[in-house]
Parts: C-alpha cells; structure tokens; sequence
C-alpha cells in the first residue's frame, strides 16, 4: 500500500508499538494551534510568572487549525497504512491537550499505564480486539528535545498485552488490573517521544507510555493525545489474511506469527536493553 511509511518502518511499528511521522503536517500549522491553545490556557506566553503548575489539560476543541492537522493527507495515508483503508473514521478534533510547563516538579499522573479504549461504569477497560480504539496518537505543536518532558515508552511492550488480555475475553479487563498483570513489562528499554513541531507520533492502543520526568526546558511544551476511532474492533482471523499492521502485531503477541515477522534492519541508534527500564538516549528507530 503506497503511503508516507516505507516498508521498513511499518515492520519497526509492528516490533517495537510506533513510528515517528515527521512533519505529518507544517509547522505553520503548528503555531497556528499553539496561538489557539495559549488562549485556551488564559496565560501570557511572554510572562513565565503565571507558569506556576507543572502541567495544565485543556479540554476537548474541534477548532478547524486542529481538524486540519489531524487529517493531512499525509496522516490519512499512514492511517491506511497502519489500521487499514476504511477501518478508521476521520478525526473531527484531538482529544485533550496536556500542556506542560517548565517545573521541578512531576505531575501527579506521571504513571506507567495503557490509555482505555472503554469505559465499564467508572472504570477504564480495553479488550483484546481494541474495542473503540485503533490507534494511539501524539501531536506535536512544539519542538519536544530532551529536557522538554518527552513522553516515555516501553519500546516492544504492546507485544507483552495480547497474552494478557486473551483470558478476558470481550468484556476485557481493566487497564488498572491488567498494568499488575504484564510479566516483566518493567524490564523493557524505554525510548523518548521526541522530535519537531509538526511530527506525530503513531502508536499501537497497547502501548505502555508515561509522562516523563520534570520539565527542564524553556517553553512550554504542547501536544496532544488523541485516539483514532475504527470502524469495527480488530480482525484475528481475517479468512483472506489481509492484516493491518496493528493486528500483526497482536497476533504476533499470541504467538500466531514466527519471529521473522518482527525483523527489519537496525538504524544507528538502536541499543541494547537498558536494565530495570532507565532511558540513555531517544530512539527513534523507523522514523
């Protein structure tokens, strides 16, 4: 399937839960967001007093800078790519917006956790087949370096949750009772969501991600968070095997594929394990 995505970044999207899709749309569109979302914090970008909390949500808004940047054709087509041509419905808005400010201090939910695909009452549930949500997404509205509290990920540990989640069946689990339930998730090498105003990260829906440490930089940093909605809950039996990468992966993770379905050839920055799940260094393997 022609897209943005070469062959070899959807096997790493397959391996290790996500891609980095540079510039997925233009940095002008970027600072068009940023000025609407300063608005929306009711604080002066030239007046660092008012920054006095580590991180700020603003609420859902489907201004049309947002749904611009959302649906691009360059992230239509990685959306394709990635869940399947007429699988995803086009995104109307971008979710929630955290916000967060230069500070010593770490937000409060800074966890270690799988974003809910549903909710059961008050709870936050997700099944095997990602009911309502087929992918994981994170916008970039300004530039995130390394002190700019870049989210973390377990690189690989969407393959640790299709095991997990299988004995659940379709009324699926809680997120909060299936993060104690994931064998050695913690062990797994931990790469930095980093990268330039413009970019989005895609991510697999079981992913395991955290806010990052305090933020050490200058400015602001703006992202989003939202989820691609799908069409149907994903397809393990497909009876003409026309898988999307996201189902691969799941698939991969119950043991229905052979490890050559993971390999893809290592870019520099690719490292070794890192003990007891420290981060040297982003990874950006398959951007």
């Amino acid at each position: 399937m022609a897209g943005p995505l070469t062959p070899q970044q959807i096997s790493t999207f397959i391996r290790d839960g996500f891609v980095r899709l540079e510039a997925a749309f233009s940095r002008a569109l970027a600072e068009e967001c940023c000025q609407l979302l300063w608005v929306a914090t009711g604080l002066d970008p030239n007046d660092r007093s008012g920054w006095t909390t580590p991180m700020i949500r603003l609420p859902h808004s489907g201004a049309e800078p947002f749904v611009r940047a959302a649906t691009t054709p360059r992230l239509l087509a990685a959306f394709d790519q990635l869940v399947g041509r007429g699988r995803w419905h086009t995104p109307t808005d971008l979710g929630t917006f955290p916000v967060r400010f230069p500070s010593d201090e770490v937000p409060a939910q800074a966890g270690w956790h799988i974003d809910s695909s549903y909710p059961v009452g008050d709870v936050s549930y997700l099944n095997l087949w990602s009911r309502k949500r087929a992918l994981l997404m994170l916008f970039f509205f300004t530039d995130v370096g390394l002190d700019d509290a870049p989210s973390r990920i377990y690189i690989g540990s969407h393959l640790d949750i299709p095991a997990v989640l299988l004995s659940a069946g379709p009324e699926g689990m809680s997120v909060h009772r299936l993060m104690g339930l994931i064998p050695r998730v913690h062990e797994r090498e931990i790469a930095l969501a980093t990268g330039n105003a413009g970019d989005v990260y895609l991510c697999h829906p079981f992913l395991v991600h955290a806010a990052s440490w305090p933020h050490r930089g200058q400015m602001p940093r703006f992202i989003a968070q939202p989820r691609l909605d799908p069409i149907a809950p994903l397809q393990l039996a497909r009876a003409i095997g026309d898988y999307s990468p996201v189902e691969i992966a799941v698939r991969v993770g119950l043991g229905l594929y052979p490890e050559p379905i993971l390999s893809a050839p290592s870019s520099p920055s690719r490292q070794s394990p890192t003990p007891r799940g420290r981060a040297r260094h982003p990874v950006h393997r398959g951007s």
